[in-house]
């Protein structure tokens, strides 16, 4: 985006600091350049642009409704926000916005009218949209075509037409393991209506917590959710907060599995007995516990979180029809969101009751039993008027065709449930709790059949382990064009296991909008290094318009280092957290720590390290020009680790300090290879050990298998600019 003057790391007076420590890694953009994100499906810039003075006299081609008056009222806002002058001056011969809107009876449904064209010239800006939700994308695109380098904001002149390569376009955002306050989902909505992102699916219940007010089952809020939830009339404002924005509001309620905090407040439902209590997780996991919000961090008895329902049970289904039938009132979208994933079979075959009832009715396993339980759920739901959504396995029950499959084990499920007739939506390849950076998320199209998939579940006793290999399959068929019509897009889930409230905006963003931009923008807008130069654009400016991302990570390193925050401020800007669930690994000895540690507070994407190497490379190319550059940055983070030992703790800090030395190795090594001269045998060996040692460090997290076996470095830090210290080396003589 285009507003490039905004520190990265503004407020909690580091502007200052973050500056030289991260805004090295910042795209700068040349002038009469946009930053965009997402790309425009097509755009035509003529390098000229329009001085805004003041506001735009905005001239309305039909009345608009208060919808659109409320949308206006925010792009108006945020132009302020950017030195664009309000006020009567906008009314005085300056720029004039037409806008001209069509009708969209569809407008929040699957089938709204989001397209919408730009034509800017030297006095007038024509926004034509086919429906509100395109002129909401309009202003978006319109904040990312502003340049505040000069005295006064200036509008880039050119011509854009714009459409969604995908109808479907979401983040989804777990509230169960960790409570998030109502600003910190709105702060999300904001950033989302920016980079055109338009499915909220809101995980609402799980094993560690049930999140909405019930006013007919009122123990699941009371029991279940550990005091902490939204009240029906705070859903509502969440709700309507979104739909100004042209964001739809999925809800989630799990059954069968992930139903622990459900059966804790109604335990004749459960399928074992007694039901697990927070006594047991003490027992058998590490707990984190704080302001009456549990979180499990738990790999030795997974069935914990993950206990079940007695699908047997007529209990069940008269306690889903009570419960759906009261959320489907409340939340308005048409899709709804049953979970039905990671059901553990020895919950029902280890019940005799159970296992009765599949042997006389003939079940031959607990996948079946599943199977006619969901297609009992699809029943209830449609009587409501919904259209139920599941993860994958929903797709081996016996239901509709129009029941959407959410595939996430692996993209081979895709094409599975393409195959059966089912409207899917991909989050496999979008997981951002795994903590990989937006480049590998954005090499992932909703198409691909043959991408990576992962196991999340830990096996339990006596199963088999899963892994990768299994999740995937290379030779799976492409989708013929029928299936693809049947993708509508996909999700970004964020699991919140180790994501604390003051960690969301960070962990969603900007790996989010790089996945925004997938959804969006053409196949062909595929340029991961393109992406790396535009991220800390992004996040400037999302920012700049109320996003906390940075701020958050500043006041975390303000707490564990007051005396002295420079050294951890540049130990966190080089550093990235272990990913594919490592971190997960490394909570269950540390609990609640982890949320305050270094690996808490660095991003999965460093934009130091991506700065760093990017110009290494360019060096290593033969731009000889950059030596300069690299040689200060360098010195600066050998420098950097003599401050950082003499940091007095506390424990997460002092466990990260052979991570700092590591760097301090790695930024002399870089130092003496951009030198002049033989190296000769000993150097290059001690450089290869140095390399090898990191190689060693990022394998112990390179996917789920190694996160749960291997080792992982100190603290659960990866160090970025190893890719950088690899290309000086190659070219050292």
């Amino acid at each position: 985006m285009f507003l490039s003057h905004i520190s990265i790391r503004s407020g909690f007076a580091l502007s200052a600091l973050l500056l030289a420590c991260a805004a090295t890694g910042r795209a700068q953009a040349t002038p009469l350049t946009p930053v965009f994100m997402p790309q425009p499906a097509q755009s035509t810039l003529s390098g000229q642009t329009t001085g805004l003075a003041a506001l735009p006299k905005v001239v309305w081609a039909h009345a608009p409704s208060p919808l659109l008056k409320r949308a206006l009222a925010r792009f108006e806002a945020r132009l302020e926000q950017i030195g664009v002058v309000p006020g009567a001056e906008a009314t005085k011969g300056g720029v004039v916005l037409r806008i001209k809107v069509g009708k969209d009876p569809a407008y929040l449904s699957l089938d709204a009218r989001e397209g919408y064209a730009l034509d800017v010239s030297s006095k007038e800006i024509v926004l034509t949209a086919e429906g509100p939700t395109g002129v909401i994308y309009g202003f978006a695109t319109l904040l990312q075509m502003i340049d505040t380098h000069g005295a006064v904001p200036v509008l880039a002149q050119g011509h854009i037409v714009d459409a969604p390569r995908f109808k479907w376009r979401g983040l989804m955002i777990d509230v169960s393991r960790h409570f998030q306050s109502l600003d910190t989902l709105k702060r999300q909505l904001d950033a989302m209506e920016l980079t055109k992102l338009n499915v909220m699916h809101w995980h609402l219940s799980d094993g560690t917590g049930f999140r909405v007010e019930s006013k007919r089952l009122p123990l699941l809020q009371q029991v279940g959710g550990h005091s902490r939830y939204y009240t029906q009339a705070q859903v509502r404002e969440i709700i309507a907060y979104a739909a100004d924005r042209g964001i739809r509001i999925v809800p989630e309620f799990d059954v069968p599995g992930h139903t622990l905090a459900i059966l804790t407040a109604y335990p004749d439902l459960a399928a074992q007995h007694p039901v697990p209590t927070v006594q047991d997780w003490q027992q058998d996991c590490r707990v984190a516990s704080s302001n009456d919000d549990v979180t499990t961090h738990c790999t030795k008895h997974p069935d914990l979180n993950m206990a079940a329902m007695d699908p047997t049970n007529d209990k069940v289904l008269g306690f889903a029809r009570t419960l759906f039938g009261e959320m489907a009132a409340l939340f308005p979208d048409r899709y709804f969101h049953t979970g039905g994933d990671e059901v553990v079979a020895r919950q029902w075959s280890d019940n005799p009751q159970i296992a009765a009832y599949m042997k006389s009715q003939g079940f031959a396993d607990a996948p079946a039993l599943q199977a006619a339980f969901t297609a009992e759920i699809e029943k209830i739901l449609s009587a409501d008027g919904k259209i139920m959504m599941g993860w994958d396995e929903v797709s081996e029950a016996p239901i509709p065709k129009n029941v959407v499959v959410e595939a996430w084990r692996g993209s081979k499920w895709v094409g599975t449930a393409t195959r059966l007739g089912h409207p899917v939506v991909v989050s496999s390849g979008y997981y951002l709790d795994l903590l990989t950076p937006s480049s590998k998320h954005y090499a992932v199209d909703p198409y691909d059949t043959r991408a990576d998939g992962l196991a999340f579940r830990v096996p339990g006793k006596g199963e088999k382990p899963v892994n990768a290999a299994f999740m995937r399959d290379p030779n799976a068929p492409a989708l013929d064009e029928a299936q693809k019509k049947l993708v509508l897009g996909g999700e970004a889930p964020l699991w919140t296991e180790i994501v604390s409230d003051e960690m969301v905006d960070e962990r969603l963003w900007p790996r989010s909008a790089a996945i925004a931009e997938r959804f969006w923008s053409p196949q062909s807008v595929a340029d991961a290094d393109a992406l790396n130069r535009r991220l800390p654009e992004v996040l400037n400016t999302l920012e700049h318009f109320g996003l906390q991302a940075s701020d958050h990570q500043a006041r975390m390193i303000a707490r564990l280092t007051p005396q002295n925050i420079v050294p951890l401020t540049q130990l966190v800007a080089l550093t990235v957290p272990v990913r594919n669930y490592a971190i997960n690994r490394l909570a269950d000895r540390k609990g609640e720590a982890i949320l305050i540690s270094p690996a808490a507070i660095a991003s999965a994407d460093s934009f130091e390290g991506n700065a760093f190497n990017a110009l290494a490379a360019r060096y290593a190319a033969g731009d000889r020009g950059v030596a300069g550059v690299l040689k200060e940055k360098l010195a600066r983070y050998e420098a950097n680790d003599r401050a950082f030992q003499a940091l007095p703790g506390p424990d997460c800090v002092n466990e990260v300090k052979p991570i700092s030395s590591q760097i301090a190795a790695l930024s002399k090594l870089g130092l003496e290879a951009l030198q002049s001269g033989e190296k000769g045998r000993a150097w290059q060996d001690h450089a290869n050990s140095l390399l090898a040692e990191q190689d060693k460090a990022y394998a112990a997290s390179a996917d789920h298998e190694a996160s749960n076996h291997v080792a992982q470095p100190p603290g659960g830090l990866l160090i970025a600019i190893v890719p950088g210290i690899r290309s000086l080396v190659s070219v050292a003589k």
